[in-house]
């Protein structure tokens, strides 16, 4: 309520207050500081400012950040571990069939038995697994190659991971697939050195398939004389297998500009020679009469007089002699 000495309803004239309309919350403005005055001298900061826009460094186009990419990392070590165990399943399955060969006149001990038994399902099992885990890495590193090619030649890959995933993955489709997806890389990047590689690893593959899928046949029939040569057969595709492997390792590395052991390439420069060229074959020079050895000590086994006439009609020392010895040599 409002206090005011005069009345509520006197007029305007004799009212001794006004009504000032102010927004809500609006409070009474602050008496104006005295405004500084304007300096035109160069503006000076006690440190660098830092309201401008923060430069951050570029990213790295193949930073690692999926699980995919991580794992495809590791691809030279997952394949050398599978290699070496299907080398070590390979080593097992030709334990057994020894075992076979010997148990055909004498017996064999249950505890060896047993142990082979272990060692070729055990070996068997963590080669089908680090097969499947180094294919999913190498699909993996095969997706960030073509994208590292295309990106360089200004392209883009025109097959998605998807398509190169399960190119690579379905049975059936990944005998063919890998090997043209393989090439498409050689041919955008212009190398032709890594086309023997891959044409040998392509192969290899389709081989290797072959080997599987016979191993899986040759266990049907029952007969024991089947099932040990199923035994061998599982073995070399055990070795097969290991080579597969090796060879994968030699087109991962090959494509890095590497060696098998991950070595750099030795590059072959050729120069142009500046000094004189050496003759490899020594020039041939007449020999003089002193070193011409005695017609006896060679071998001649013409008479005497034929001997005489000879040297009669050429003796030694002359420009013929010398010639004849000449082209002789």
């Amino acid at each position: 309520m409002l206090l005011s000495p005069a009345p509520i309803d006197s007029p305007a004239g004799r009212r001794n207050y006004r009504w000032v309309a102010r927004p809500p919350g609006r409070k009474n403005r602050p008496a104006q500081a005295a405004r500084r005055p304007v300096s035109w001298s160069t503006p000076r900061y006690p440190q660098i400012p830092r309201w401008g826009l923060h430069e951050m460094p570029p990213r790295d186009a193949t930073a690692q950040s999926g699980r995919l990419e991580r794992l495809s990392a590791h691809v030279p070590l997952l394949l050398t571990l599978t290699a070496g165990i299907f080398i070590a399943a390979g080593l097992a399955e030709f334990g057994r069939y020894a075992i076979l060969l010997r148990n055909r006149t004498r017996l064999i001990e249950p505890w060896l038995l047993t142990t082979s038994d272990v060692t070729v399902y055990f070996t068997a099992l963590l080669a089908l697994v680090s097969a499947l885990i180094t294919a999913v890495a190498v699909v993996g590193r095969l997706i960030e190659v073509r994208r590292a090619a295309y990106t360089a030649a200004g392209k883009r890959d025109p097959r998605s991971p998807t398509t190169l995933a399960l190119g690579c993955l379905v049975p059936g489709a990944n005998l063919l697939w890998p090997g043209v997806f393989l090439t498409e890389v050689v041919r955008v990047r212009q190398d032709p050195r890594l086309l023997k590689p891959v044409r040998i690893w392509w192969g290899v593959w389709i081989f290797n398939a072959f080997m599987v899928v016979g191993a899986l046949l040759w266990r049907i029939p029952g007969t024991l004389q089947a099932q040990a040569d199923g035994v061998l057969w599982t073995a070399v595709a055990d070795l097969v297998a290991a080579a597969v492997a090796v060879l994968t390792l030699w087109v991962v590395r090959g494509g890095a500009g590497l060696d098998l052991r991950g070595r750099p390439h030795s590059i072959k420069r050729w120069t142009i020679a500046t000094t004189p060229a050496e003759p490899v074959i020594e020039p041939v020079r007449p020999c003089g009469s002193a070193e011409r050895a005695p017609l006896a000590a060679v071998g001649n086994d013409e008479s005497d007089e034929t001997d005489k006439a000879g040297e009669l009609e050429n003796p030694v020392g002359t420009p013929e002699s010398e010639q004849e010895e000449v082209m002789a040599k």
